[in-house]
């Protein structure tokens, strides 16, 4: 099955979104178990910092792999 540029972008904001809420809820519950201290704000702008890097990352890993299975190169598991 190929996926569709627009349809990969779309499985990768979706991964990041949720991504984001679980980073974000994450952070305030590891921070203070290593004596870091942050505001809501704050640990939303540490989140929103790594979304556009996540998000960059899952669309070109999925491109990469939507052309290594086109040119026959993609592995079998």
């Amino acid at each position: 099955m190929t996926q569709s540029r627009t349809l990969s972008l779309l499985e990768a904001a979706t991964n990041v979104t949720v991504g984001y809420a679980i980073a974000v809820l994450t952070q305030i519950v590891v921070f203070p178990l290593f004596g870091l201290v942050a505001t809501l704000d704050e640990h939303l702008a540490i989140g929103f910092v790594f979304v556009g890097v996540s998000l960059a990352r899952s669309y070109l890993l999925r491109r990469l792999f939507e052309w290594l299975g086109k040119r026959g190169r993609a592995v079998d598991i």
